[in-house]
């Protein structure tokens, strides 16, 4: 493309094309297909060369437009990565790429004397943390965050960093043994099958879709050698054990169990061929997902023997028998809920499997106890609503303790002692931003998350970066971003935030009254311009302006789930497991189910996922941080199909097109001046501006000042 006459008529459309958009308003993406193409030829004249813009900062004029444009271009040349300034955007093909992530490719970007001018990959990000651990660029420690929807490609992208980090970090060791070189490794990648199996499942938007947030550190030693890992989890999507929205599927691990299981496992968890379970639907849809065998074999690698996974997997099938177990009510009020008929046998086999007294598991089921002083105990059955919710919540708490046990187990098995790693590279692979028809606290939660995760590029780059410039008095003109504070006030703001009325509501011996409820945001939140509710709508809800967009949440039922309550007859019946393992999981529990009724100090949900997301957000704080936006090209998840109005609606909720602007304009290199002079002093003969410095202003700097370029 010829840049000068491009530039002359792209001054000139780039104002025609924003009036297009803005007269148009939202109805232009529906028509995006038909009309883009027309409205683009004014200025970019060869669009035959359009897939070969690697990086957007090199697009003239920079608009959603012309950034779509190019990206849709380089899609359909399968070319699916592309440097967005400070950030790498991801288009994900939803098929594999024969020849993009081998052995080689690695290699070739790990020896590139400059990786940044070979082609845009994931593997680009990979060494440029890797190589700033190795010239200890303060701060040392490196974070890749991997962002984007439900179904863009987080967790593949995950997956390929710590490949590459295992290869490349592990691969030269000189101080080791190769054996245990190979160990380390394999420990590292091994976890990720075993995560992926109990925290992923097939949703509406994507077939492997974590339900929970990872953050891996990948643990280096003074010579940048892997030699360890730990990973912290937040927020599992628990309540899936138990309930899958429509054509959804429950966590992989049992479907696994069910396709994968040997006759002798059949007939151990009581899983015969024709048996069908209540809480595994779309049971007949085949995914890659379903490898029992490789779950099995990294459970090995880790160190979960074969009878420590019999432990497992029986309680697992345990929970899949209690999902069948059925209630139905009696004549006399003042009886317990009948089991129904044709599910007793569900009950033998939960109980044998659970390894648990059976009359215990069906009396706790129906009935709550209750305490009269010190020492008698009163009865009370319960409505058949509350069955299913003690069933249902069962279910919940031994599936969530497992989940965390294995975290621990593998964070034992990889984690190295802390005398023999001294920096880490972090991968953030975080839940997705969603939007459903019916969307509660765990689209809240997950949301927020990627609030917070918004409002870190936009603090770390968009604005810090700009702020720098001022204050060192360089000529800049601000550019105008989307900042997302006020939907943040609106939800974590003490002590009217969304976050803490709801902790307040749930604090109070009170039933939960959720019309209550949304009067009470209304009237401690109707000032901030974030939150609104639909007048039309009779159910009680809340909408939230989030910077991906507005979302609805009902609120009918919030408040229990933030008080994730469990009965304490039902955790005094499971640590009466003869199950080892399940015995394990609930030995500490005693102290925390048994705390007085009345007005207490409730640790909520809201309130443990705040807090862990915060002791995230200070570490991400204190790293230096590599962005990848993961995009998805279209909502069916269909192999290298690219839905304009889909890509153009996650480009403007991210700013990808602010970056680029910002990258554009901004300076390539940025070194504080004590660590400039620092490398480079020798080398320059401006002896003056060294004496006459002071060593701790840091100060932006072109190099090419210093040390001009060959001509």
């Amino acid at each position: 493309m010829n840049s000068e006459k491009c530039q002359r008529i792209g001054n000139g459309q780039e104002e025609k094309v924003k009036g297009v958009l803005k007269k148009s308003g939202h109805a232009h993406r529906k028509s995006l297909n038909d009309s883009l193409d027309g409205e683009l030829k004014g200025f970019l004249i060869d669009e035959g060369q359009l897939h070969t813009y690697d990086d957007l900062t090199k697009v003239n004029p920079v608009t959603p437009t012309t950034v779509l444009k190019c990206l849709q271009a380089r899609y359909r040349a399968q070319v699916f990565y592309t440097h967005a300034g400070c950030t790498l955007v991801a288009l994900n093909p939803f098929q594999p790429i024969p020849g993009l992530y081998t052995l080689e490719v690695m290699k070739q970007y790990h020896c590139a004397p400059q990786p940044q001018e070979s082609k845009p990959h994931i593997f680009i990000v990979a060494e440029e943390a890797y190589r700033n651990v190795q010239g200890q660029v303060d701060p040392v420690n490196q974070s890749l965050v991997v962002s984007g929807e439900s179904g863009a490609g987080k967790t593949w992208t995950s997956r390929c960093l710590m490949k590459y980090y295992a290869t490349v970090a592990a691969s030269s060791s000189q101080m080791k043994s190769q054996d245990t070189v190979e160990m380390i490794e394999r420990r590292v990648l091994d976890s990720n099958p075993i995560m992926e199996a109990f925290g992923n499942a097939c949703t509406l938007r994507n077939s492997n879709s974590s339900r929970f947030g990872k953050y891996i550190q990948l643990q280096l030693d003074r010579s940048q050698l892997l030699v360890g890992a730990s990973v912290q989890t937040y927020l599992l999507e628990k309540t899936r054990v138990a309930a899958q929205p429509a054509n959804e599927r429950n966590f992989h691990i049992f479907y696994q169990m069910t396709k994968g299981a040997s006759v002798d496992q059949r007939k151990d968890w009581k899983i015969p061929y024709d048996q069908s379970f209540a809480w595994l639907p779309n049971a007949e849809k085949a995914l890659e997902e379903d490898c029992f065998n490789e779950t099995v074999e990294a459970m090995l690698h880790l160190g979960i023997d074969t009878e420590k996974q019999g432990h497992i997997f029986r309680i697992l099938a345990g929970l899949l028998h209690l999902g069948n177990i059925t209630f139905c009510t009696v004549a006399d009020e003042s009886q317990p809920c009948d089991i129904k008929e044709h599910s007793k046998d569900c009950v033998q086999d939960c109980a044998g499997l659970l390894d648990i007294p059976v009359e215990e598991l069906q009396t706790y089921l129906r009935v709550q106890t209750l305490r009269a002083g010190n020492q008698s105990v009163l009865f009370r059955p319960c409505s058949l609503a509350d069955c299913w919710v003690r069933r249902d919540c069962l279910a919940k708490v031994i599936y969530a303790q497992l989940f965390e046990w294995l975290v621990m187990f593998i964070n034992d098995s990889v984690c190295a002692k802390k005398s023999t790693w001294c920096n880490f590279i972090g991968l953030l692979d975080v839940y997705g931003f969603e939007c459903f028809q019916v969307n509660s606290l765990e689209q809240l939660c997950i949301n927020y998350a990627n609030e917070k995760l918004q409002q870190h590029f936009v603090a770390h780059y968009l604005k810090a970066q700009q702020e720098e410039y001022v204050s060192e008095g360089l000529e800049w003109s601000f550019v105008k971003y989307q900042d997302n504070q006020g939907c943040l006030d609106l939800l974590e703001g003490i002590p009217t935030g969304v976050f803490s009325l709801l902790n307040e509501e749930c604090r109070l011996n009170r039933a939960s009254d959720a019309k209550q409820f949304q009067g009470r945001l209304e009237k401690e939140l109707s000032g901030n311009s974030s939150m609104s509710r639909d007048k039309f709508s009779k159910l009680p809800h809340f909408t939230v302006a989030h910077y991906a967009g507005k979302v609805s949440y009902q609120i009918e039922g919030m408040m229990e789930k933030n008080k994730d309550p469990v009965p304490p007859e039902l955790i005094h019946l499971v640590q009466k497991s003869q199950n080892p393992l399940l015995h394990q999981l609930f030995a500490d529990r005693q102290a925390e189910d048994q705390g007085a009724r009345g007005l207490r100090q409730v640790v909520t949900v809201v309130s443990r996922f705040k807090n862990s997301l915060e002791s995230l957000m200070k570490i991400l704080h204190s790293t230096t941080p590599h962005y990848t936006r993961c995009i998805k090209p279209n909502p069916e998840c269909r192999p290298l199909t690219f839905r304009k109005e889909e890509v153009i609606l996650q480009l403007e909720a991210c700013g990808i097109v602010e970056t680029i602007h910002i990258s554009a304009a901004g300076f390539p290199i940025r070194i504080p001046y004590r660590s400039f002079l620092q490398r480079y002093g020798l080398l320059s003969s401006l002896t003056a501006v060294a004496q006459g410095a002071d060593g701790n202003a840091p100060l932006s700097l072109d190099l090419t000042l210093y040390f001009p370029p060959p001509t």
